[in-house]
This record gives C-alpha cells, sequence and structure tokens, in this order.
C-alpha cells in the first residue's frame, strides 16, 4: 500500500470570531490485528491510534482510536478563529510513524 496521505479541508479565510468547519480524512489500511496471512500468522495491529490538531501552537481537537475505527478514519469538527494562523494536522500510528499535514487560513 501507498504512503497513508492526509487530506484536509479547511476554509481559505474567514471573519474574526467565526466559527468553521474543518474536515480530515487520511488514507490508511488500519490493520486490527485479528487476521491472519496465508501462512497462519496474524497479522500485526497497524492503526492510527491519535490524532491532534493544533492552531499556532495550541490544542483545538484531539482524539485517541481504538482498534474499532475503520479504515481511512474521518473527522470533521469545528473551531473559532480569532486570527490569521496555521492548523496542524498529526496522525500518529502503532509503528510510530506520525503523518502531518499544515494549512492556512486568513482571518479579515
Amino acid at each position: 500500500m501507498a504512503a497513508p496521505k492526509p487530506r484536509v479541508k479547511v476554509p481559505k479565510s474567514a471573519s474574526a470570531g467565526e466559527v468553521i468547519t474543518i474536515k480530515t480524512l487520511i488514507s490508511h489500511k488500519m490493520e486490527s490485528g485479528q487476521r491472519k496471512d496465508k501462512q497462519g500468522n496474524v497479522i500485526p495491529r497497524k492503526i492510527i491510534n491519535k490524532f491532534t490538531c493544533e492552531f499556532e501552537g495550541k490544542p483545538v481537537f484531539s482524539c485517541d482510536l481504538e482498534p474499532a475505527i475503520s479504515a481511512n478514519p474521518y473527522f470533521e469538527f469545528n473551531a473559532k478563529v480569532m486570527e490569521s494562523g496555521t492548523f496542524k494536522f498529526t496522525w500518529v500510528d502503532d509503528s510510530g510513524d506520525v503523518y502531518t499535514h499544515e494549512q492556512g487560513i486568513e482571518v479579515k
């Protein structure tokens, strides 16, 4: 499988104090650790287990994920923006791999 690809949708601009909707999705196979390969060996668990969103270094949203989460996890949440800046999105999986994406917003 290709490297996980984060996709993020943040408005390009907003008014000061506006509540915006942020949508994220990451393409990730999400192996539960309960299946076996053709030789009967358990395929190790490899899921996205943590997601965080920060705005200019301050936490906006975070969650811990469990094995019941589906492949390609999708999150939608709201944030109130007071100033222009950059959102940083971080996904961490069981093997310690970290996937990040940054996207800016202009506040008028």
